[in-house]
């Protein structure tokens, strides 16, 4: 066998344990799933996940990683001072994977992954977001321990679990246009905190 019919093989498996772990999620919610299940509706042998995933949690972390990754790519640096086109590629993101993203952080998903989520996007904001030199108060007390990243994080995968679950009333541009001026408001009460 060549590796490269390997590698289409790997990936081919990938791809229906990634599909049958949504659909089960949809159907029953993802903490109540077993590989044996995972690997049954994926029609591949528990042997193939395993040598794929540890188990149900890498793979959705994995999922997960690969969303993250791209979302990073379309987000660049941003921050609640800038215009919102970082914000608008976060909810197109989420529109692109939206059969994921409502199945993790639907009714039926897990908190495991909404806290994942939360963490991941809390360091996104961290690493990328900006705030005003003239506040190292802020930037040391509130910014830096932790506590706006964190609360913006909440923000954004709040909105996106609402947006989704009351099938996405509103545009990415307009939800992304919202959810940056609560940020931007809590950044600026935030620079008043001494």
């Amino acid at each position: 066998m060549t590796p490269q019919s390997n590698n289409l093989r790997v990936r081919r498996t990938q791809k229906l344990l990634r599909e049958a772990l949504i659909a089960l999620i949809e159907e029953r919610g993802f903490d109540t799933l077993t590989v044996g299940e995972i690997a049954q509706r994926a029609m591949v042998s528990r042997a193939a996940f395993y040598r794929n995933y540890q188990d149900k949690y890498d793979l959705v972390e994995r999922i997960f990683e690969e969303a993250l990754d791209t979302l990073l790519n379309a987000l660049g640096n941003f921050g609640p001072e800038r215009p919102p086109q970082q914000w608008i590629n976060l909810f197109e993101h989420v529109a692109e994977y939206e059969r994921l993203y409502r199945a993790l952080l639907g009714r039926q998903g897990s908190p495991w992954f909404a806290t994942k989520m939360r963490s991941s996007l809390s360091e996104l904001v961290t690493r990328h977001a900006s705030i005003p030199e003239k506040r190292p108060i802020v930037e040391r007390r509130v910014f830096v321990d932790g506590f706006v990243p964190m609360l913006l994080a909440s923000l954004f995968v709040d909105a996106i679990t609402w947006w989704l679950e009351q099938d996405r009333p509103y545009t990415p541009r307009e939800m992304a246009i919202y959810c940056s001026q609560l940020a931007a408001s809590i950044y600026q009460e935030a620079g008043t905190w001494e």
